[in-house]
This record gives C-alpha cells, structure tokens and sequence, in this order.
C-alpha cells in the first residue's frame, strides 16, 4: 500500500469521524469535529500537493522538475491558522455557555420551534388553500411576503 493510499484512507475516516461529530449535540464534540475536519482538510491539501521534491531553493544545479511545490505548504499553515482560531472561538462560546448554563448539551429554543411551526403552517395553507374561506386576500398577503423573504428586497 503506497503512502498516498494510506493518507487518502486517513482522510476519509477523519472525515467521517468529524462530520458525526459536528452533528452531536454536545458543544464539545462539536469542536472535536471541527478539528478532525480541519485536519482531514490539511492531509487533502498535502496530497493534492503532489509527489515529494526537493527544497525549491535554486543552486547545486537542481532543475525546475525536481523542485517541490510550496504553495500547498503555505496553504496548509495558512488552514492551520485558521482551524486555531476558529477553535479558540469555539472553545470560548463552550466556556462561556458552561459558566451560565453548566450544560454542554444543545437544546432547541421553544421561539425557534414556534416559529417552525407557524411557517409549516403557512406553507401548508399556501399549498392547499381553502376554497370556502372568504379572506381570500390575506392568501395573496402571504404568497407576496413569502417572495419577497426569498428575494430578499424591502418595501
């Protein structure tokens, strides 16, 4: 088995790994996904980069051809700046939700699900209007609000 394969295999199950993790709910397990996926994502940038090469340093006579590419590896500092602050972020929000709630698990907000409701309701009536309602208009009130949400313009 070549490395290349072995680091593709890696890939995909860090992959897989951080996406079930992502969609727990626990925030900390959230933040142990996102890491796994940050670095899966640095070990893709590492394989696309190419085969191994020299230092891409001019002198000894090397040519061109035997030259490593740089840019992946400035890519994958770059994605490794990155992946840390956003986890330094993330670990802050944990910190701060577990000081006020002493909870790591997600709830769902009871307005959130409201609003879920009232808008399943209102696609409903959207789809299968009545046809013995006599307020008619406010069909029409809503199929406008409802375009107007989805191209995002104001009155």
């Amino acid at each position: 088995m070549s490395v290349t394969l072995l680091l593709v295999i890696l890939m995909g199950v860090m992959y897989s790994s951080g996406v079930y993790l992502m969609l727990e709910r626990s925030m900390t397990r959230v933040v142990l996904g996102f890491l796994l996926v940050g670095n899966a994502t640095n070990i893709l940038i590492l394989v696309m980069g190419g085969g191994r090469g020299i230092a891409p340093i001019l002198g000894d006579g090397a040519s061109v051809e035997d030259f490593n590419d740089p840019l992946p590896q400035a890519f994958i500092l770059t994605a490794i700046v990155i992946t840390f602050g956003v986890s330094a972020f993330l670990l802050a929000l944990i910190y701060r939700s577990w000081r006020l709630s002493r909870a790591d698990e997600l709830e769902d907000d009871p307005e959130d699900l409201a609003i879920a409701e009232r808008d399943a309701a209102v696609e409903e009536e959207l789809q299968h209007p009545d046809p013995h309602d006599t307020e008619v208009d406010h069909l029409d009130e809503l199929s406008a609000a409802q375009e107007l949400g989805e191209k995002g313009e104001e009155e």
